[in-house]
């Protein structure tokens, strides 16, 4: 397995490892509960080194980037990121990742760990535009340090003002004597806080500096599991759980970040206009149970008289409100708000309300 700057710190602090997207990475360290009630009301580092960063630059960096993702980049300025998502040529999603606008003829794409080589031959095979690309995602490392007081932990390690950089914007810095860590405002749990990136020679040093800073609010390392239940509570997707390659952005309620506007011929641009034009089937619903059990991935959702009406895609008790929670897929006709569906559970329908996330408000 692949090993990030931080492999040894994880082992060394007793965590439980696990193979994620082919790189040794923590599940937890001593529990999921407690980590993520940490970055719910403190401050936790997460190691998401394993992300892949693409460098996209020159004068036709825009044209590719335009070209590849939904969203519309034209107005993004310089020091702004931007969610968005990699269409395939039938209108399912390769990816969602970070669009950063780094220079004026260079941008930074964040990507996920598990589909980096998949990314990698989309964006190369669709360069037609003779747009420099660089795969730099073994050359940068990344933390995430997240909670209400990740500002206050951070803020003593760079003359940065942190307080100026507003949510989905970025800058680069010194940071823990460190120069060039580009200090990011995006986040994936719904509780505030920032993003690194950095060499890796630079890891360790920065690891120690913010554990220190971090002390006196009780900052803790933060295992994948506790991630994945945060981003649950924040309602935001995860590929190969909401979003896949047979996924359209618009049933997953990226409607948002797919502009059909003038200039944004993005690929499959078409088949999503006849999409959005003749509607949806299904949609992405967030639900909360009501009899007792809890959805997991996979499970059948069906309507009163039992029908398969849909899929869950994630599901946990959440360890903020202690409630049952889920996504899943739906026929649009069961996705209004406050609609009863059940899910499958052991062959008993166990009753659920359609909500709009996020569960944790």
């Amino acid at each position: 397995m692949k090993k990030t700057p931080f492999t040894d710190i994880h082992h060394s602090l007793g965590a439980k490892m696990h193979d994620f997207a082919g790189y040794d990475m923590p599940i937890e360290y001593q529990s999921i509960i407690d980590e993520h009630n940490t970055v719910v009301e403190g401050v936790g580092v997460f190691d998401v080194s394993h992300m892949g960063e693409f460098w996209v630059k020159g004068p036709n960096a825009k044209a590719l980037v335009q070209k590849l993702t939904s969203n519309d980049i034209a107005p993004l300025p310089v020091g702004k990121a931007q969610y968005n998502c990699f269409p395939n040529e039938e209108g399912g999603i390769v990816d969602d990742l970070l669009v950063y606008h780094y220079e004026p003829e260079k941008y930074m794409l964040v990507v996920n760990a598990a589909n980096i080589d998949k990314d990698w031959a989309h964006c190369v095979k669709h360069n037609t535009v003779g747009a420099e690309l660089e795969n730099a995602s073994d050359r940068i490392s990344q933390l995430a340090i997240q909670g209400p007081l990740a500002q206050k932990t951070l803020q003593k390690l760079t003359d940065v003002d942190l307080s100026a950089i507003p949510y989905y914007s970025f800058t680069t810095g010194k940071f823990a004597g460190v120069d060039d860590v580009i200090i990011s405002n995006t986040g994936y749990t719904g509780c505030g806080g920032f993003e690194l990136y950095f060499y890796p020679e630079h890891a360790l040093k920065i690891w120690n500096a913010i554990f220190e800073a971090g002390a006196e609010f009780g900052i803790k390392p933060i295992g994948l599991g506790a991630r994945d239940t945060l981003r649950l509570e924040a309602g935001f997707p995860l590929y190969g759980n909401e979003l896949s390659d047979t996924t359209s952005p618009l049933e997953a309620g990226l409607g948002w970040i797919t502009k059909l506007v003038d200039g944004n011929d993005f690929i499959a641009r078409p088949i999503i206009e006849a999409q959005k034009a003749a509607g949806i089937t299904r949609k992405l619903v967030g639900f909360e149970l009501v009899g007792k059990g809890i959805a997991r991935h996979g499970y059948e959702i069906v309507n009163a008289e039992g029908e398969v009406i849909g899929q869950v895609t994630s599901g946990s008790i959440s360890p903020y409100t202690k409630k049952a929670i889920g996504l899943g897929y739906v026929k649009k006709e069961y996705s209004a708000l406050g609609t009863s569906i059940f899910i499958k559970i052991r062959e008993k329908s166990i009753e659920a309300q359609v909500v709009k996330p996020p569960f944790r408000k």
